[in-house]
């Protein structure tokens, strides 16, 4: 139960994070969707960070890596309003900037989730 109650904090910090960066103005001329790229990414980033971290430190209480990982990490981050832009991208007639926001989004998101891992030993 404790574990939930972990998670569910830790998914309202995520969630509430998200909402909030996802109101910060960014100029952007094109329809690439900047801010939930952004989002994305350094949620994908701070994962590899925790998850880096928590290798290294074996005393880290697994309810703090439930919380930061599954709890922030999984509200901040999100794949449905991913999959919702690309969608709308794609409906619009704009397939190549969906496309490219896809690739992105999978190619850094890796990068940016193992690139923690190497730096943090």
């Amino acid at each position: 139960m404790l574990d939930c109650l972990a998670v569910g904090l830790g998914g309202f910090i995520g969630s509430v994070g998200r909402y909030l960066m996802g109101k910060i103005p960014i100029k952007n001329p094109t329809s690439f969707p900047v801010n939930t790229f952004l989002i994305n990414i350094a949620g994908v980033f701070i994962i590899g960070c925790i998850v880096a971290l928590a290798g290294k430190n074996n005393n880290i209480s697994t309810r703090i890596i439930l919380f930061l990982k599954v709890g922030i990490c999984g509200g901040f981050t999100t794949f449905s309003t991913f999959s919702l832009e690309t969608s709308e991208l794609i409906k619009s007639g704009d397939t190549f900037t969906a496309l490219v926001y896809v690739i992105a989004s999978v190619v850094l998101g890796v990068f940016a989730v193992i690139l923690p891992q190497c730096i943090i030993r």
